[in-house]
């Protein structure tokens, strides 16, 4: 299983893309800090996003608002779940179970 590692810390993101905007290539924070040139480039990219300069993606704001969204589905159809199979066994237990329907 491949090893992953905590994510970066928001003050050191910041610090890299500051370093990258005032000169610095991607290439040489990445020889000096730890990230990937990949890394600093996605970084960047984002940072540009979040501040308007471009509009190609979802900003930091919008892509934690998908994925709160995106959890809260995950709870409700966990929920839908359980109440359509409590419903079918019940309706089992009860010997009420309604006929299937032909519209489908």
């Amino acid at each position: 299983m491949p090893r992953t590692r905590p994510p970066y810390p928001q003050k050191f993101r910041e610090k890299i893309v500051e370093l990258a905007r005032n000169g610095r290539t991607p290439k040489e924070l990445a020889e000096e800090f730890e990230p990937t040139q990949t890394t600093i480039r996605n970084w960047l990219k984002q940072a540009d996003r979040d501040e308007g300069a471009c509009s190609d993606g979802p900003t930091t704001e919008e892509k934690e608002e998908i994925r709160q969204l995106r959890k809260k589905l995950r709870a409700l159809q966990q929920e839908r779940d359980i109440l359509a199979k409590a419903t079918a066994w019940f309706a089992r237990e009860t010997g009420d179970v309604p006929p299937k329907s032909s519209d489908s």
